[in-house]
């Protein structure tokens, strides 16, 4: 079934294995500008966040679902990005970071969703030591959150009797 939760998942799972560099993936909470109120967490850290930008009933309760998915990249940093700095080059990882995202994401597809594309970047304003960037995507989902879930029953001890006379319809 694709859902929300499960669409996060796998966001989650695709990012751990193809990004290795990225310590922390959690949901996005704007938890950057709030760093000292915040639970701690390790960086590179990548925050997913998810908005609906159409649907289209396809049938009762199910609809596919356009998603803009963005990515926020933390990267903490004091080095310096300036031209010919002594640190830049380790300064600038958060860029090749970004691209190996990039790299996980568009195109991809998944169990949960289909089509991902990039929708564009750009830096986040945080006022602090970080660099953040937004990365943002669109993908389709089929959302079945709302149809009623049956669970499977085996039935015992029914029997069921075959007789020619036909249905006594008075």
């Amino acid at each position: 079934m694709q859902d929300w939760k499960s669409l996060y998942k796998e966001h989650a799972t695709l990012l751990t294995d193809k990004a290795t560099a990225v310590r922390w993936i959690d949901l996005w909470h704007n938890q950057v500008n709030f760093l000292t109120t915040e639970h701690p967490f390790p960086t590179p850290a990548v925050f997913l966040s998810y908005r609906t930008l159409s649907t289209v009933d396809v049938s009762n309760k199910v609809q596919n679902v356009r998603v803009q998915v963005d990515v926020y990249l933390y990267y903490e940093t004091f080095a310096d990005t300036y031209r010919d700095s002594f640190n830049q080059d380790s300064a600038l990882n958060f860029i090749d970071l970004m691209d190996t995202i990039n790299a996980a994401f568009h195109g991809s597809e998944g169990e949960n969703y289909s089509s991902m594309r990039r929708l564009g970047f750009a830096p986040v304003d945080t006022g602090n030591a970080g660099n953040l960037y937004r990365i943002s995507y669109e993908c389709t989902l089929m959302d079945y959150s709302a149809v009623k879930a049956y669970d499977d029953h085996e039935i015992k001890d029914l029997a069921i009797e075959q007789n020619d006379t036909p249905y006594d319809v008075s």
